[in-house]
Order: C-alpha cells, then structure tokens, then sequence
C-alpha cells in the first residue's frame, strides 16, 4: 500500500514554520502534561505527609522525565521507524535477561541492575511493541489481512508471556493493550475482536488454574472484600472509606483520616487517588479527570492529523494506553476491577512508570511537529 503525506495550508511556511523546525514541542500538550503533574505533586505531597525528601525525589524524577520527552520530541518519526524492530528485539532479550541475572524485590524478580543503575526492561515493551506493530503494518494493507494478524499476534504474546511469570501481571495487561490497541486503529475486523472474547470466555478454567494463589485471592477479593478483611481485603476496604468519607469538597488537604493516619496502605503509589477523593472531594477527582480527558483528546488529534500510517498508529496506541492506565488504575481502586498494581499516571510517586509516559508523549510530539510541508 502507497502511503499517504498530508499537505498543510500554504499560511504555515514562513517565520512561524522556521521557528518550530529549531525545538519540536507542541506547546498544549505540554501545558497539559505539566499541569497534571503540578497537580499530582500537591496530592503526593498530602499522601506522604508532607515528607519533603520524597516530594523532592518526585520533583527530580519529573524534571528527568520532561528531558526525556523533549529530547525524545526532536527525534523525527521516520527514525522512529528505522529503529522499531530493533527496539523490539533489544527489549525481547533483556526481558529473557531478566529471568537469569533479575534482581528480586519483593518476591518479584522484574529489574536489571548494572552497578548502582536499577531499571525493568517490561517499561520498554510498553513503547517498544506499539512501535514494532505500527512499523510492521505501515506498509501493509489496512483493514490486516488474517497472515498479518497473525504475525501481529505472535509480536504482542512473546513480551506478553516473558512479563506476566515474573510477575507482572499489571504490566502484561498495559503491555497487551497497546498492542490490542494499535491493530484495533488499524481497522482490524471485530470478528477477531469477538473470537478472542470468546476464547478468554471458554479458557477461563484453565487460566483459572494457572495464576497463582496470590491473583486469585485478588480476584476473589473483587467480589466479596469483607472475606479476608485484615488481609488481601484491607485495601479495597480502606480506599472505599477514604473515597466514601470524601463526599463532593473533601476534608480539606492534609486532613485525610485514612491517609494521614497510615490506614490507607500504598497511598503514594497505586491507590493515591484515594487521597485526593477524601481530601478534595468528588470536585477534586472530576478536575483531574477533565485534565487527562483533554490530554487524551489531544493526543487523538495528534493521531488523526498524522501524515503516514506509521505515526498514526503509533499515536493512537500511546494515546489509549494512557486512558487504560487511568481506567485500569481508577477501576481498582474504585473496586470495579482486581487490583494489579498499575499505578496512576503522572500523579503516583515512582520514577520508571513516569520515564515512559513522559517519552511516549515526547514520541506523540514528534509524530505532530515533524509534519511535512508540501506544495
């Protein structure tokens, strides 16, 4: 298939398009990406107890992580392309160095480590798959044929079945999803949609049988919390009185009973939106809501105003990755789906999680200021 370039209204060349051709940043997607971060800042800085040093920790991490998006920004897409099956490989092989030099860390082994340097090679299949998929079929016919559904298939198991053993089950889900998602934009027929609906229907007993005890005391707790309430219940049971005990304006920041009194166990990582609906409220929570809706909905722009198929599949799969983290995150938290550690993005304290965001957004600023003009 000929791909196609999109021309741009001949009002762009000029002083304006020379300007933006020095520092490739789209200027509203930064904003939005900024704000929510401040505003993650101010939940943290409730959820840790006002403990600066952790607060400064986050702000170090944040100030690498917009590095890393505004280089990643100025990398054009169509190097993107050359180097996406080497990304792809390159992650395959230090997923599999993973289960020979992995370091352990409570009870999970997931993280390379050379010398001081710590980092889990599964956050990079979270870009690194899209980017295979969406390099693998920019050149191919759209709706993929079966063959290429195939190959599709077999590029998004192999991450998939060496991240969930070690284990990592949250990670799987997002690393699958952004690979669902890109073959899902690229017009994929729904009969597939359904056929693996219905196989994950009728293999459930045998999936059943082969998680561990520990995910399946997860899913059993989604249903019926109070069956082991000081044990794997205790944190659905507190996030709901924290989210409960909110009401629509809170308790006011740094006031939180379930947070501020250690009731509320990982309260500056995956359950931190508990904190912000007990301290401010439903009002609170719709703010932030409306914030990653309109970067979601900006980066959906970025994807259909992309000139090549590569980058609008590859934008379009960073972009609902990110929405499945907030639902994901959100829906465990609200009791709504099992909890498997995924944490809030850009408001949960962490360092790995937030590198990849930021450079999946620097990757979708790319994709959008490296337009090319053509008469």
């Amino acid at each position: 298939m000929t791909d196609y370039v999109r021309q741009l209204p001949p009002h762009q060349f000029g002083q304006r398009r020379r300007l933006s051709d020095l520092v490739h940043i789209d200027l509203l997607l930064l904003v939005l990406v900024s704000v929510i971060a401040c505003y993650g800042l101010v939940i943290l800085t409730s959820a840790v107890e006002q403990d600066m040093t952790t607060v400064r920790a986050q702000v170090i991490r944040l100030i690498v992580a917009f590095g890393v998006m505004i280089v990643m920004a100025q990398i054009p897409p169509r190097l993107y392309l050359r180097l996406a099956s080497s990304l792809y490989l390159v992650g395959v092989i230090l997923l599999l160095l993973v289960f020979l030099f992995g370091a352990e860390s409570k009870g999970a082994t997931r993280w390379l480590r050379v010398g001081p340097v710590g980092f889990q090679p599964s956050e990079l299949m979270k870009l690194a798959l899209p980017m295979a998929l969406a390099w693998y079929l920019h050149d191919r016919r759209l709706p993929p044929r079966p063959r290429h559904v195939g190959v599709a298939a077999l590029i998004i198991a192999v991450p998939v079945l060496l991240i969930y053993p070690q284990p990592d089950l949250g990670t799987a889900i997002l690393v699958a999803a952004s690979g669902v998602l890109v073959l899902f934009v690229a017009g994929i027929s729904w009969r597939y949609i359904f056929s693996l609906l219905g196989l994950l229907i009728v293999s459930a007993p045998g999936l059943w049988l082969l998680i561990t005890d520990y995910q399946r005391g997860r899913i059993l707790t989604l249903f019926d919390p109070e069956r082991d309430p000081l044990g794997s219940g205790w944190n659905i049971i507190q996030s709901m009185t924290a989210i409960g005990s909110g009401g629509l304006l809170g308790k006011g920041l740094f006031d939180g009973t379930q947070s501020q009194l250690d009731f509320l166990p990982e309260s500056r990582t995956d359950f931190i939106i508990a904190v912000l609906a007990e301290e401010m409220g439903l009002v609170g929570v719709v703010v932030l809501l409306i914030l990653y809706m309109c970067l979601i909905g900006r980066g959906v722009m970025i994807a259909i105003a992309a000139q090549d198929t590569f980058g609008r599949l590859l934008a379009a799969s960073i972009t609902f990755t990110f929405f499945v983290y907030v639902f994901v995150n959100i829906g465990m938290v609200s009791a709504l789906l099992p909890v498997v550690g995924v944490p809030l993005p850009l408001v949960s304290y962490g360092g790995t999680s937030m590198l990849t965001l930021c450079a999946g957004f620097g990757i979708l600023m790319s994709i959008h200021s490296h337009r090319r003009i053509t008469l």
